[in-house]
């Protein structure tokens, strides 16, 4: 393998594919990486090192992964080798191996817990054998392969660089997961959950907080069962209440909630904490109690039932995000009409369907039940459109109502707009809301009227400024 030469500088074209979470991480990649004087480029053309971290999450997430690193080496190859291409993250942390030898270009890779090490790639730092990382310094002949035991944690120290724009960012509160769900690989990539304490996250809120960032999306594996592996009594209630207290912030958004361990006090908390937006992402996955049996959920449709039923009442506002899965080992056509009359009966204001991706190494994997390519694609479509004129209908009910809004700056669509989000459109899953009246910068949270709606997106006019001790409708 030629030298990664000890670092001076340099310049990176970064690739961060999947999730929020993956981004955190690559974050903390880029924050390594300024430590040590390189900079961003737009071009994998102009960089001397070429970086992708990746996703392995589900089968379309390898394509892109794979697509990606591909591409990134040809780049490399076009350029007589002079670059150097990493890849890192779930894909590098599952299948290593394979890649090494269908995809010679890499010169390294990095696990889920060692993605933070690539400061040390490029330093040359001593690895677990002694050696240096760096083949300058080695007599190792392939590509370097830092896959260990996942489960690193940054912390409010660790350098990052937020890529979100200043006025929002996501916080990682716990790396891992210990459900064991039937469909799920996340667990062999990531490892058991491990919690951040609290007094490092707020700690990071508050700095956060200090450069001008005004929402705060707390993200996990699993929310909700933060800080069980502490066994210190650390809870996510706790967490919120200390966070609702930081100068600056403007409503902190919980995503990731796993419906087992809601608690009320964690409910109360969001009911009453004004800082803490009304809105839960809580990934329901199915209804149907022999579903869930299956899919090793630990939760049955009467406990589900009865837990939207109480969030609904208690949370004034609520927006309810959730996920399901269709065509997952074993749903037969009754088991899917029983999600498809909760979806309708229950009448979230956010859903998005997944159909089931058959992962390796998982329970599900190793059934002989699994459902047929089409019957998934039509299952999928009729929940969709099932769900589209449920967001219609919602989003009509808001005509007329006075919420805040964090206003992004010009909309994407025409620069006769402005564009911004509600305490219930999370950033870059969700819908956003237009901006036909009224000027406003960008990070400026302001009070409108919501004059117009689609399926998933609102307008509205500008009628004033915030007001941080409003309560957050007065509709």
């Amino acid at each position: 393998m030629a030298d990664i030469a000890k670092s001076t500088g340099g310049k990176v074209y970064f690739v961060s594919l999947g999730c929020p979470k993956n981004r955190v991480d690559s974050e903390i990649m880029l924050g390594q990486l300024g430590a040590r004087n390189y900079s961003i480029v737009d071009d994998p053309d102009a960089a001397d090192l070429l970086v992708v971290n990746t996703c392995s999450f589900i089968e379309d997430a390898r394509e892109e992964s794979v697509d990606t690193i591909m591409e990134l080496a040809r780049a490399k190859t076009d350029s007589g080798d002079k670059k150097k291409l990493v890849v890192a993250g779930c894909l590098a942390q599952r299948y290593a191996g394979d890649l090494a030898k269908e995809i010679p270009e890499v010169d390294a890779f990095l696990g889920t817990g060692d993605h933070w090490r690539i400061g040390d790639l490029l330093d040359g730092a001593a690895g677990p054998e002694g050696a240096n990382l760096l083949s300058g310094a080695t007599t190792q002949t392939g590509p370097v392969t830092r896959v260990g035991r996942p489960g690193y944690n940054y912390d409010a120290y660790s350098p990052r660089l937020v890529t979100t724009p200043s006025w929002t960012a996501y916080v990682k509160i716990a790396e891992g997961c210990s459900q064991r769900c039937s469909f799920c690989i996340i667990p062999r990539l990531r490892g058991a959950s491990k919690s951040r304490p609290i007094d490092d996250i707020v700690r990071e809120v508050e700095g956060l907080a200090a450069s001008g960032t005004k929402e705060i999306n707390l993200i996990a594996q699993d929310l909700t069962h933060y800080g069980d592996d502490l066994k210190d009594g650390t809870q996510l209630a706790p967490l919120l209440r200390r966070l609702a207290k930081v100068d600056g912030i403007h409503w902190v958004r919980l995503l990731y909630c796993y419906p087992h361990n809601f608690t009320d006090e964690l409910i109360d908390v969001i009911a009453s904490e004004p800082k803490i937006a009304s809105y839960i992402d809580m990934p329901l996955q199915h209804i149907s109690d022999r579903m869930l049996e299956l899919m090793r959920r630990r939760f049955s449709e009467a406990d589900t039932r009865a837990l939207v039923h109480k969030l609904r009442e208690r949370i004034p506002d609520l927006v309810f995000r959730t996920t399901f899965i269709v065509g997952h080992p074993g749903e037969t056509a009754e088991d899917y009409e029983r999600l498809v009359e909760f979806v309708r009966e229950s009448r979230f204001e956010r859903v998005g369907v997944f159909k089931y991706s058959r992962e390796d190494g998982t329970h599900a994997a190793r059934r002989d039940d699994h459902v047929m390519g089409i019957v998934k694609d039509e299952r999928y479509h009729r929940l969709m459109t099932l769900q589209q004129g449920i967001s219609n209908e919602l989003h009509a009910a808001m005509v007329g109502r006075e919420v805040d809004v964090l206003v992004e700056g010009v909309s994407d669509e025409t620069d006769l707009l402005l564009q911004g989000r509600t305490w219930g459109q999370a950033p870059e899953i969700d819908g956003v809301t237009y901006i036909n009246e009224g000027s406003a910068n960008a990070g400026d949270v302001v009070r409108a009227e919501i004059v117009d709606a689609g399926d998933y997106d609102l307008v509205a006019r500008i009628i004033g400024p915030d007001d941080e001790r409003r309560d957050r409708d007065e509709g």
